[in-house]
C-alpha cells in the first residue's frame, strides 16, 4: 500500500547523540546480515529483562522489535509512471469454488500494475469468511518486487491492484504470475494455498 511521506517531526536534534545514533545503524545493518534479514521476535521474557536493565518502557521495546521484524514493509515504493499500453489477458483459475481471473495488465515505463479479481459464492465461505482475513502476495521470482496498491472486497468477492517492478515484458510467454497466500502481511504465516497463471 501506498505509505504517506514522512514529515520531520520537529526540527529540534541534540548533536551529542550523532554519534550514537550513529552506531545505532552500524548495528542495525549488522543485525539484519547476521540474521540473513530474518531476524524473527525475541521471547518476551527477554525484552521484560533488558527493559528493566536498560531502563526502558517494556512496551516500547515490544514496538521496537516489531518495526525490526518488518524491515521490508518500508522498502521504497515505485510509482508507475509513463503509461504505455494495456496488455489484456482474460486467464482464470478455479480452486475451491473461487474463480480468480487475471484480466490484464496495464503497463508503464517503470512498472506493471496485474489486475486479479476473486469471484465466489458467499454461501459456501460464509463461515471462512467470519475467521480472520488472509492476505495474497504476487510472487515472480528474483528481479521482481511487488506489492499491493489497491484492493477491495465484498462479500465472497474480492479485487486486486499489484504494483510490479520492473515493468513485466509485454509477451508474457514463459512466465508465471503466483499468488501465494498469506495469513499475515509481508509474507508470513503461509496458509499453502497458491493460485499459479502460466502458459499467458
Amino acid at each position: 500500500m501506498k505509505r504517506l511521506p514522512m514529515k520531520r517531526p520537529t526540527d529540534h536534534y541534540d548533536a551529542r547523540l550523532f554519534k550514537i545514533d550513529e552506531q545505532l545503524c552500524a548495528l542495525l545493518e549488522e543485525r539484519r546480515e547476521m540474521s540473513n534479514q530474518n531476524p524473527g521476535y525475541p521471547p518476551f521474557n527477554s525484552i521484560e529483562s533488558w527493559a528493566e536493565r536498560y531502563r526502558l518502557y517494556p512496551d516500547f521495546l515490544k514496538t521496537v522489535f516489531s518495526v525490526l521484524m518488518n524491515e521490508e514493509a518500508y522498502l521504497p515504493v515505485v510509482e508507475p509512471s509513463g503509461f504505455r499500453k494495456y496488455v489484456p489477458i482474460l486467464s482464470f483459475v478455479e480452486l475451491d469454488n473461487q474463480i480468480y481471473t487475471l484480466s490484464g495488465i496495464k503497463q508503464y515505463d517503470n512498472a506493471s500494475i496485474v489486475n486479479l479479481s476473486i469471484h465466489g459464492d458467499y454461501r459456501e465461505r460464509e463461515e471462512e469468511l467470519s475467521r480472520k482475513h488472509l492476505h495474497l502476495e504476487l510472487e515472480l521470482g528474483e528481479g521482481y518486487d511487488s506489492y499491493i496498491d489497491q484492493g477491495t472486497s465484498s462479500g465472497a468477492n474480492a479485487a486486486y491492484a499489484f504494483v510490479v517492478t520492473p515493468a513485466l515484458p509485454d509477451d508474457l510467454s514463459g512466465m508465471a504470475l503466483a499468488f501465494r497466500e498469506y495469513e499475515r502481511p509481508l509474507r508470513k504465516q503461509p496458509t499453502g494455498k497458491e493460485i499459479i497463471f502460466s502458459d499467458l
